[in-house]
């Protein structure tokens, strides 16, 4: 298999042991047994457990970030922008793969480095959502980053309280309801006229 494959294979494997054990019940063994390799070839991809959580972190948390840069470019509506950024969340903790919980949920927050990765998500979601409430509305940068860290914070624990709650409304119906409460707040601050 060719290099780059084998290394999605592995990854795709230690995203399944490590959403079920977490990180530090999962082993190696585990993993390799998983993908159908031996350790040593896990162990040619991955110099160990930390290096492995880490690349499957940072792709995960690439992955959120993605999401929510593509809301709040997919449209210049900022109604549309709040309710498909708030879907971004509740999309990305529904997914089978689970991988959500090593963003929100990881059992490995005192490691310097997964931590970094984990505050990654907040900041980078909360800049470019700061990015927007700036340029639409003129607030001075702090305070449109507080209002976005708001923003995301306000997506991020409703996502994983509607999932633990055993999904008592509909994902959609869970994100429109909390995309609302977020847009009657946001958009009291008017949108600036740019004067040329």
């Amino acid at each position: 298999m060719p290099r780059r494959e084998r290394r999605a294979q592995l990854l795709e494997s230690a995203l399944e042991v490590f959403v079920a054990q977490g990180y530090h019940a999962a082993a190696m063994d585990d993993i390799a047994e998983r993908a159908g390799v031996s350790k040593p070839v896990l162990y040619q991809h991955f110099p160990g457990k930390l290096e492995l959580y880490l690349a499957l972190l940072e792709q995960s948390c690439n992955t959120m970030i993605a999401n929510v840069r593509t809301a709040l470019e997919s449209t210049q509506d900022n109604k549309v922008r709040v309710e498909r950024t708030v879907h971004a969340f509740y999309d990305y903790v529904a997914s089978d793969s689970g991988a959500y919980r090593l963003v929100f949920e990881s059992d490995l927050t005192n490691e310097p480095a997964v931590r970094e990765q984990v505050d990654r998500v907040t900041n980078e979601c909360s800049e470019a959502i700061a990015a927007v409430i700036a340029a639409d509305t003129n607030l001075p940068e702090p305070a449109a980053l507080l209002l976005a860290v708001s923003l995301v914070g306000m997506a991020q624990v409703s996502s994983r309280f509607w999932l633990d709650s055993q999904r008592r409304m509909s994902k959609d119906e869970a994100a429109d309801f909390v995309g609302g409460l977020a847009w009657r707040g946001i958009r009291g601050y008017p949108k600036t006229e740019t004067e040329h």
